[in-house]
């Protein structure tokens, strides 16, 4: 093999690997898109379990919306606003967790890795949404 081949050889490597490193940075980035409807807040990148494709939290008038996406698909637990019985915080030294618990026992919804202003911010709209949602119904 002359030098100028395995130069080739090398310059073909570098493309074909720096390919699936832009392909593989498209698809982190397409599923970490926020999703649709109401103010979305979404995990910071740094918080543990959240790196690659952090979960969101959409806050909207009617309905709270926990959005994981996964290497294929997502889970997604939604929640109406009239059957939130708590938001809970657990402030830590850098982020926030934030625990919704629904009236009927079911499983509430768990986020980590919020920064702080955020999950004060999603308990204040959660809270207006429920008085909101209450003012109206009567």
């Amino acid at each position: 093999m002359t030098d100028s081949a395995g130069g080739e050889l090398l310059w073909l490597a570098a493309g074909v690997f720096g390919l699936l490193a832009l392909l593989a940075a498209g698809f982190v980035w397409y599923k970490g898109r926020p999703v649709a409807g109401g103010r979305v807040f979404r995990a910071s990148r740094l918080s543990r379990g959240n790196f690659w494709l952090p979960t969101q939290v959409s806050v909207a008038p009617t309905a709270i919306v926990h959005y994981t996406p996964e290497l294929f698909g997502g889970r997604e637990h939604s929640m109406h606003i009239s059957h939130v019985a708590s938001v809970l915080i657990d402030r830590n030294l850098f982020f926030s967790d934030v625990l919704i618990e629904s009236t009927g026992g079911a499983s509430p919804v768990r986020c980590h890795g919020h920064r702080k202003r955020d999950a004060v911010e999603m308990k204040r709209l959660i809270e207006q949404y429920q008085s909101e949602y209450l003012s109206r119904a009567r």
